[in-house]
């Protein structure tokens, strides 16, 4: 979905000569041509890397390494290379390396958008306008393609932040990957089959918004919450406290306690909603 929007976004905008999609399955080919997001889409790896000014990596994380020794071979020097993966610190310490010796120049990258579905028949070229899209170099990066990253990303509508890798995967264990952790276990718990027949029907809108993102491809967040496990874990005794010291108001019928809780959860996201509605450019 991720690629797909992104190969709309720049056909869209005219940003490049040439779309190029590596695609796993025969099916991915018509579907990917289909939907408009390449020019041309190919199972063949060297075929899509071939004269590549920039290549953007949107496999599943554990994906990524193995695909990189594959292209190797047939990346051009001075070649940029990116990806669109949740976690940062492990994939850039492995592909900066490894790109490097293409003679070619890695950035991590992180676009914070996306949806519960997937494939590029989900696909939007609007999907990146008024994203937050973190960029996480390091000491060794190199100072152009930095610059030509960012770029990239604001020409397709985003709004660029610089992070260190480390930082990047502290911030997101709490904003994106421990959102899902939630929204997985309710899921486990509510939906379970051995609740009684009607519990599923009293789900309304409430349990679908809070749910939503359970619906995502559970390899891609498998690897997520593996490659950010122990942030995540942090993230996670931190959360499970919040939710003990509600438990402990909730059996003392603490009022006071529990209006706190609810009053500044309100708060804090109405304002967060606030500043959304207008966010600022870079």
């Amino acid at each position: 979905m991720l690629g797909g929007s992104l190969g709309l976004a720049v056909k869209e905008r005219h940003l490049a000569h040439r779309v190029v999609g590596f695609v796993r399955r025969k099916a991915s080919v018509a579907e990917c041509q289909k939907a408009g997001a390449v020019h041309q889409a190919t199972r063949n790896l060297m075929e899509a890397v071939d004269g590549a000014d920039l290549i953007i990596l949107c496999t599943p994380l554990a994906q990524m390494g193995a695909l990189v020794e594959g292209m190797l071979p047939g990346i051009k020097r001075g070649a940029v290379v990116t990806d669109v993966g949740s976690v940062k610190t492990g994939v850039v310490r492995e592909l900066e390396s490894l790109i490097a010796r293409a003679g070619a120049h890695f950035i991590g990258s992180h676009p914070m958008a996306g949806a519960e579905k997937t494939g590029v028949a989900a696909a939007r070229a609007n999907l990146f306008v008024n994203a937050v899209c973190v960029v996480t170099p390091t000491r060794r990066s190199n100072r152009t393609a930095l610059r030509q990253v960012g770029q990239f990303w604001k020409s397709i509508g985003g709004r660029l932040i610089r992070l260190t890798p480390e930082l990047h995967d502290t911030l997101v264990s709490r904003s994106s990957h421990l959102p899902h952790i939630a929204a997985a276990g309710l899921s486990n718990l509510v939906l379970n089959p051995a609740q009684s027949k009607q519990q599923a029907e009293l789900c309304a809108n409430g349990f679908r918004d809070t749910t939503r993102v359970a619906s995502g491809s559970p390899e891609m967040w498998r690897d997520i919450a593996l490659a950010n496990r122990k942030n995540l874990k942090r993230s996670l005794e931190v959360y499970i406290g919040e939710l003990r010291q509600f438990q402990r108001a909730l059996a003392k019928s603490d009022v006071k306690a529990i209006t706190k809780f609810l009053e500044s959860a309100k708060q804090r996201r109405d304002s967060w909603c606030a500043r959304c509605a207008s966010p600022s450019l870079e």
